[in-house]
């Protein structure tokens, strides 16, 4: 049996990732670098790929989080690959992950401090 939690850790750690990649990052240096826009878009990828996995029962504890639009931008990236606008790649890593992380932090950073006070993740 899954644990969500293993998947709402994900998600806000990797959003973290992605915050911590985009603080000083001009929409400049984002258009020019195609290392940096692959690198986004596998984070957006990855955390959408997390929000498919997490339970409609705990779905509702976040209620206030966009799963739809999240796991429609994993769809996108990895089914629609050609057709992923980059602007919406930039907009949503510089604006949307600090909303995401607000609306998760509450809850999952009590359970990332648990399992570091315990050694390991939360167990499945």
């Amino acid at each position: 049996m899954k644990d969500d939690r293993l998947y709402l850790v994900d998600m806000l750690e990797t959003a973290r990732r992605t915050e911590r990649r985009v603080a000083k990052l001009t929409r400049a240096e984002f258009e020019s670098n195609e290392d940096v826009q692959l690198a986004l878009t596998h984070l957006l990828q990855m955390i959408g790929e997390a929000a498919r996995c997490v339970s409609d029962g705990s779905r509702k504890s976040f209620a206030s989080v966009d799963w739809k639009a999240i796991q429609g931008m994993r769809h996108r990236i990895v089914h629609d690959y050609m057709h992923v606008n980059a602007d919406v790649v930039c907009q949503t890593c510089k604006e949307d992950i600090a909303v995401l992380i607000a609306q998760l932090a509450p809850v999952v950073d009590p359970i990332i401090a648990e399992a570091k006070r315990t050694k390991g993740p939360p167990k499945q």
